[in-house]
């Protein structure tokens, strides 16, 4: 299936609203299976957010006002191999490529259930973000994630459905992530 004409299996976006991380955001409705994804919302997030480290969205619910998910996103750079260049036709001589980071991106229990696709909807407002910045602040060429697989080792098939591919740069075989990349500008065949 090809993840840039791929429907999102959620229909209907007036169901929810994204939102920025605020210090008057109720975060308790948020309840994720992995304790490491509850532990940065509740007490990280806001902190990295001052710092101007990580800027948190939180996806809700507008019936309930409830977080149904919430990503974090960084500004990145990817260095890529001149193959891996060669794949996304960029014959640049620098030596990285402006990406924008998923750095968190969890889902919360309650509601995976519910809404089928909750993560793919997010990918998508990830990129529907860097492509904002692409026509108004800077140049954003890829979305890059490092797929959390010491957690979850699905995920990394969930980012590979959702048109990622793996980086050959920054992966080697002892890590708990898998760092991956996607083309925002043009769909590469990996």
């Amino acid at each position: 299936m090809n993840p840039n004409s791929k429907k999102s299996i959620i229909t209907d976006r007036r169901l929810f609203s994204l939102e920025q991380l605020t210090r008057k955001t109720r975060l308790d409705s948020f309840l994720c299976p992995i304790e490491e994804y509850n532990e940065y919302l509740l007490h990280e997030a806001f902190r990295s957010q001052n710092d101007q480290m990580a800027l948190t969205w939180l996806l809700l619910e507008r019936s309930t006002g409830a977080i149904v998910a919430y990503m974090s996103l960084i500004a990145d750079a990817i260095k890529l191999s001149a193959t891996e260049k060669e794949l996304h036709n960029l014959d640049y001589p620098f030596k990285t490529v402006p990406a924008m980071k998923i750095a968190k991106l969890a889902v919360s229990a309650p509601f995976r259930e519910k809404y089928r696709g909750i993560g793919s909807l997010m990918v998508e407002m990830a990129i529907e973000i860097a492509e904002a910045c692409n026509e108004q602040y800077f140049a954003c060429r890829f979305i890059t994630v490092d797929a959390d697989i010491e957690h979850n080792e699905s995920v990394l098939n969930f980012y590979l459905k959702n048109g990622f591919i793996p980086n050959e740069e920054a992966n080697n075989k002892r890590r708990k992530t898998i760092s991956m990349r996607r083309d925002i500008l043009f769909k590469v065949m990996a």
